[in-house]
């Protein structure tokens, strides 16, 4: 018996609250779809730098902490960016197939989104101009437990794919700008 298998037994379905994940759904597309401007927005997100290459990170209610192992020059105060990046993604994917598994009928038992990202560290560190700082390639692996076909399956995860704000963001390049302000005043 596979890990997710154990784990689809182990607890509640996750499609046993489908019907309210599909109505929440289909009420903020209609929203949105009606007045666009309700969609519309900028989401920000604080981190201050703290000793030892950690990082507060706040974001409305939510807090949580960042670092860098010691082997970076850290002290293993959480995750590293990294860690969260992938998570992103991976999460993004996982919760997209809820939602869609829930708008389209499709039942799932269990998913598991695994993140994978090739890198080579002589382009952060700065030593290979010919190596970029970022990943080199991302894959994602989705297994799936459901009584559903394969058909309808590949259908969700299409469609969810699709409609992925993570998986948009890691494909898509779109515009990122750095504002500067030191000891309160704009500069540039």
């Amino acid at each position: 018996m596979s890990d997710l298998t154990t784990a689809a037994a182990a607890e509640p379905r996750l499609s046993d609250g489908a019907e309210s994940i599909r109505r929440a759904a289909e009420r903020n597309a209609q929203a949105v779809a009606s007045s666009p401007g309700d969609g519309q927005g900028t989401a920000v997100t604080r981190v201050r730098l703290r000793p030892g290459l950690a990082c507060d990170v706040e974001d409305g209610p939510w807090r949580f902490t960042v670092g860098m192992s010691a082997k970076h020059g850290g002290t293993d105060a959480g995750p590293n960016p990294g860690v969260y990046g992938r998570g992103a993604v991976g999460s993004c994917l996982a919760v997209g197939y809820g939602i869609w598994a829930a708008r389209l009928g499709v039942p799932i038992d269990a998913l598991e989104v695994a993140v994978h990202a090739d890198y080579d560290a002589r382009g952060e560190l700065g030593v290979d101009e010919s190596v970029p700082p970022g990943y080199l390639a991302m894959r994602y692996v989705v297994t799936v437990q459901s009584p559903a076909s394969e058909a309808e399956i590949l259908r969700l995860l299409d469609t969810a794919d699709r409609f992925s704000s993570w998986r948009d963001d890691m494909m898509r390049a779109m515009p990122l700008t750095r504002e500067v302000r030191i000891n309160g005043a704009a500069v540039g």
